[in-house]
């Protein structure tokens, strides 16, 4: 049976890169990729490219799912820093064995669900955002990707092919 991925963005300004080059490097490698976020149809990213969300995230089902990423952008601090609804999506797939994942203010959306609890993780590196981190008590690592068996988080657009990188090798 084939891999999926669930990778979510917000309802604007998402970052291309962050969710491209992770969604090429999953998808070279034979898992099959499902875009969403809190809307549906077609959404622009920060640097006006257009990716298009298949599906509402709470309306699927996380268990279907080996891998779920949260990607970063502008519009992820605005929309889903504070998505209750988000973070426990998150935390109850993280209990049911599903990789959850972050790259840049993604990550910092991961930290918000304590998964990260006195453990290492990365974001873009600025105060804003690690210091989101340190709130949640998460060790910030400056680094591409801070990687464990259960929780990925990266650092942004310098760390996305890695990210991608590293979410095939963890689902491998």
């Amino acid at each position: 049976m084939s891999k999926k991925a669930l990778l979510i963005i917000p309802p604007e300004r998402f970052n291309e890169d962050e969710l491209n080059h992770p969604k090429e490097e999953l998808e070279k490698a034979g898992i099959e990729v499902t875009i969403a976020s809190t809307v549906t149809g077609e959404i622009t990213g920060d640097y006006e490219g257009k990716a298009t969300a298949t599906t509402l995230f709470n309306k699927e089902t996380a268990t279907d799912y080996d891998v779920i990423g949260v990607i970063g952008g502008s519009g992820t601090v605005d929309h889903l820093w504070g998505n209750q609804e988000l973070i426990q999506y998150l935390q109850k797939a993280y209990d049911q064995k599903v990789l959850v994942t972050g790259i840049c203010a993604g990550s910092v959306v991961v930290a918000k669900t304590g998964l990260l609890e006195s453990r290492q993780g990365t974001c873009y590196p600025v105060d804003t955002m690690i210091n989101e981190l340190k709130a949640n008590n998460v060790e910030y690592l400056e680094q591409n990707v801070v990687a464990y068996d259960d929780v990925i988080t990266s650092n942004g657009p310098m760390g996305a092919k890695e990210y991608g990188q590293t979410l095939v090798k963890a689902l491998s």
